[in-house]
């Protein structure tokens, strides 16, 4: 064991940062790279370890032993190591060279990205989705994520064009909600379909929608619509919905940042279901 500060390196370490390996995780700071190679970097004590605890699909845990003094971190990569899980050991200077954060804790992982399509998912009695129409921001995704995980909501659909929850970005706001929750890729016409096919209740937000999100009725298979940041829902996007819900303004400002909407929302609805069963 590694508790107390006790070296645990067995493997040669990194000591360069123009190492291939090295080289081939800065590069997945590009979404076209973590695209074509179906891969991802996550940094930080506690979004690695819940990589770890809910069974992602791990290529290789980087570790900077001298920059790692949790215990419990060190714990966790001593379970990866019995485990089988490739460790790739670096020097400080490597790691910082990875790192977007200011303070960096010496521990994070390559894994590798999880997919469903929409025929794979089949909504159940009381299921709880949010679809995500061309969101811009990957902090607004990753608190989205977040607050699905919080409310337990089942995971989150991406339409068109939206960004990349495994954007480092998003992954960090997430706080390692991106492997707790399901993820899905689809195009507009396709979620369409397949919410006629379910017989999902489509809930979507607009701040001209005559009914508030309290007043609604979520439908036992709820679908929340979320419009882009800056444009919300189009019309062909208002026109899916079964309800368009609004959530009152009594200030100045006349909405809410997406992320905070849709907590709104997710919130109400697990109430709902709370208060049915």
């Amino acid at each position: 064991m590694t508790s107390g500060g006790a070296p645990f390196r067995n493997n040669e370490i990194i000591t360069s940062t123009a190492n291939a390996r090295v080289k081939l995780i800065r590069g997945l700071r590009a979404r076209r790279e973590r695209e074509h190679s179906g891969l991802a970097w996550v940094e930080g004590i506690r979004p690695t370890v819940e990589a770890l605890q809910l069974n992602a699909v791990i290529d290789t845990l980087v570790v900077a032993p001298d920059l790692l003094t949790s215990d419990f971190a060190r714990d966790a990569v001593d379970v990866a190591r019995v485990e089988g899980i490739d460790i790739m050991e670096v020097t400080n200077a490597v790691f910082r060279s990875l790192s977007d954060r200011d303070g960096p804790q010496g521990l994070g992982a390559i894994i590798r990205q999880q997919w469903l399509s929409l025929p794979d998912i089949r909504l159940a009695e009381g299921d709880r989705w949010v679809a995500l129409a061309s969101v811009a921001d990957p902090g607004n995704l990753g608190t989205i994520l977040r607050t699905c995980d919080g409310s337990d909501a089942e995971g989150v659909i991406l339409l068109d064009t939206s960004t990349d929850p495994y954007d480092p970005a998003a992954m960090r706001a997430s706080m390692g909600a991106v492997f707790s929750r399901r993820l899905v890729r689809a195009s507009f016409e396709a979620f369409a379909q397949w919410t006629r096919a379910e017989g999902a209740t489509v809930v979507g937000a607009s701040d001209r929608a005559p009914e508030t999100y309290r007043e609604a009725d979520y439908g036992a298979r709820t679908v929340l619509l979320m419009g882009s940041e800056r444009e919300g829902l189009t019309t062909e996007q208002q026109t899916l919905c079964d309800r368009m819900v609004s959530i009152p303004m009594r200030g100045r400002s006349d909405s809410l940042n997406l992320g905070i909407a849709t907590a709104i929302l997710l919130y109400e609805v697990l109430d709902r279901r709370e208060h049915e069963a």
